[in-house]
């Protein structure tokens, strides 16, 4: 059967105290409603419809950048309401999903399970069970078990407060009968707005068979309405992939303390200290180990590397049995060949380190290709920006270049040359012979800065 899912994204989100959007508040590095389009995309829906409102100026471009529909709720006056704007979404479709912005964690297969328990004329609630249900709806059941209304908190009396299973708001209906039925939805409660959930005493009059699935994770159905239960989400989806990983073979120091915002894929003996976070999309091979407080984004680490602490490597890919760090930066475009070493306080950027080279201490290694065995002495830069224009550095195998070094490029150092300490390299280097420099301060006037190339 088609099915239609219309994300419900216009709230305003005013206990979050923030000139924000509610749903673009971020968790594990991305917006909430961004969690709940992922999810639903992986359903497969014959149309995915966003209804935006408050803060749109700002969910719109994400929604562009996603290429997901969406539909203008211009007044705030209730879910129903909001589902109401979405009319065009469901024409053809034979089941509609109603979910939320913010609410990130549900996940596919729990929808899926909601999904497959109705039969196309039969209307699916996915509820779960709280200790302390104040502030949410009531599943209210008849002597026999069966769903017959959800009751608000402000509307419940109080024997309807003590029950505990709970709306979580998400609903699958058949479409053809949610398009005639929207319009005989009543504001005639003590918000004065039009409810969704008033959908299950209309299905309950006709006779209309309402099934539900309580899921035992209530994070999977929790919403976001405040900082406080955005940190708690976010732990919660922290604990969660610490757990897969563990599970999965890598030994994290201390599970409370890692950050996983986006994509990781970490084979098994991986051991991660404290502090680390991982951003976009990350892969790891076996036997890596990674200090405490590394930033890891966008980049693939081979077999045994050792990532020492306090090291950022962004959109990088590192080769076997490297070695990088402590406080080392790997900028984007940095390629490590196996047994290479980038130590302490050096950056790159976009750079090719041959096999088993070393850049030790202190350097700027930038818009270089680096062979083999080379060994860069502390306080080396490759002076790869004229003012306006980038320009490459070219090093040979079994180069050695001295300390305090400034290599201007471009230049080329050939195979096995050698340059002395304290050098200011502006012409290529001979293969087996040492290049150093030595001059007297001087100036040279009228001498004209250089202007980018178009």
């Amino acid at each position: 059967m088609s099915l239609s899912i219309v994300i419900l994204a216009a709230g305003k989100g005013t206990r979050m105290k923030s000139a924000k959007a509610k749903v673009m508040h971020a968790l594990a590095g991305k917006p909430l409603v961004e969690h709940v389009v992922d999810t639903a995309k992986k359903l497969k829906p014959k149309k995915l419809t966003i209804v935006a409102g408050n803060g749109a100026e700002q969910v719109l471009p994400l929604l562009d950048k996603l290429d997901v529909n969406h539909v203008m709720q211009t007044e705030q006056l209730g879910t129903g309401h909001a589902v109401m704007q979405a009319k065009s979404a469901m024409t053809d479709s034979d089941k509609t999903l109603v979910l939320y912005g913010d609410v990130p964690l549900t996940e596919v297969n729990t929808l899926q399970a909601l999904l497959d328990c109705v039969e196309a004329d039969e209307l699916g609630v996915l509820t779960t069970k709280l200790d302390d249900p104040t502030g949410y709806g009531r599943i209210v059941r008849d002597a026999a078990g069966e769903v017959i209304c959800i009751t608000e908190q402000k509307d419940a009396d109080p024997a309807t407060l003590l029950i505990e299973e709970v709306n979580s708001g998400i609903m699958v209906i058949p479409s053809k009968w949610l398009l005639t039925s929207l319009d005989n939805l009543s504001n005639n409660n003590a918000q004065g707005e039009y409810y969704l959930t008033d959908m299950i005493a209309l299905a309950v009059a006709e006779k209309m068979t309402i099934k539900t699935v309580c899921v035992e994770d209530e994070t999977e159905v929790a919403g976001v309405n405040n900082r406080l239960q955005l940190a708690e989400l976010e732990r919660c989806y922290q604990y969660k992939q610490a757990d897969k990983l563990m599970t999965a073979g890598v030994t994290l120091m201390d599970p409370d303390r890692i950050d996983i915002r986006g994509e990781v894929d970490i084979a098994n003996d991986v051991v991660i200290d404290i502090n680390v976070i991982f951003e976009g999309k990350v892969k790891i091979e076996t036997g890596v180990e990674i200090g405490a407080n590394c930033i890891i984004k966008d980049a693939e680490i081979g077999e045994g590397t050792i990532i020492l602490p306090n090291s950022m490597i962004d959109s990088s890919v590192v080769g076997r049995h490297a070695n990088i760090g402590p406080f080392a930066r790997l900028r984007p475009g940095t390629v490590l060949a196996d047994k290479a070493k980038i130590g302490n306080f050096v950056e790159t950027k976009n750079a090719n380190i041959g096999h088993g080279s070393k850049v030790n201490h202190l350097s700027y290694i930038g818009d270089t290709d680096m062979g083999a065995d080379v060994n860069i002495g502390a306080g080396t830069i490759t002076c790869n920006y004229d003012g306006a224009n980038k320009h490459r550095t070219v090093i040979g195998d079994r180069v050695f270049v001295g300390s305090d070094t400034q290599l201007v490029a471009p230049v080329i150092l050939e195979d096995d040359s050698t340059i002395g300490a304290g050098s200011t390299i502006r012409k290529n280097a001979e293969s087996d012979a040492l290049t150093l420099t030595k001059s007297e301060t001087r100036t040279i006037k009228g001498w004209k800065r250089p202007v980018k190339k178009k």
